[in-house]
């Protein structure tokens, strides 16, 4: 069971690459995610939650096995704030790496809730939910930026 446990919180052991876990999980994601990204947003969202309470308990399980808060090898929670991020996502690889580098930006920085999730709150919820937060930020940004990108480009300026 422990094996399990550690290959769903390390993305399957990606998280122990030696250097940057976070950025390897949140890359790893892809291939997961290339496989949901065509489900009707209601499914796309229940798999969400799935992986969510998923990883919850893994994330959880994972910190005792490790003995440490919130360790760097759990990259489970990458792997969702991802999934989060390309929520709905325009499809197109421009807009699949401006969501891997909106998602990076959020969870690294971690602006106010992030912050205040990644503190304040331990164990599986509180591993699970910065990244949830910093994939709503990244979602956000991402739908955004290529709202005002696809009406320049539509306008086509005279120049």
């Amino acid at each position: 069971m422990r094996t399990i446990i550690m290959a769903i919180a390390t993305g399957c052991w990606v998280g122990n690459l030696p250097k940057a876990p976070g950025t390897w999980g949140s890359l790893v994601a892809f291939l997961p995610w290339l496989l949901i990204k065509g489900f009707t947003l209601p499914f796309y969202l229940l798999t969400l939650a799935i992986v969510f309470i998923i990883g919850f308990f893994a994330a959880g399980s994972a910190e005792k096995i490790l003995d440490r808060a919130d360790a760097g090898p759990i990259v489970i929670d990458e792997i969702l704030g991802m999934f989060v991020t390309l929520t709905l996502a325009p499809n197109h690889p421009v807009a699949w790496a401006l969501g891997f580098i909106f998602f990076r930006i959020f969870d690294i920085s971690k602006p106010f809730p992030v912050s205040w999730f990644d503190q304040r709150i331990h164990g599986g919820i509180g591993i699970m939910m910065d990244d949830v937060v910093a994939g709503i930020y990244a979602l956000i940004s991402l739908h955004l930026l290529w709202f005002i990108i696809g009406n320049i480009v539509q306008a086509k300026l005279p120049w």
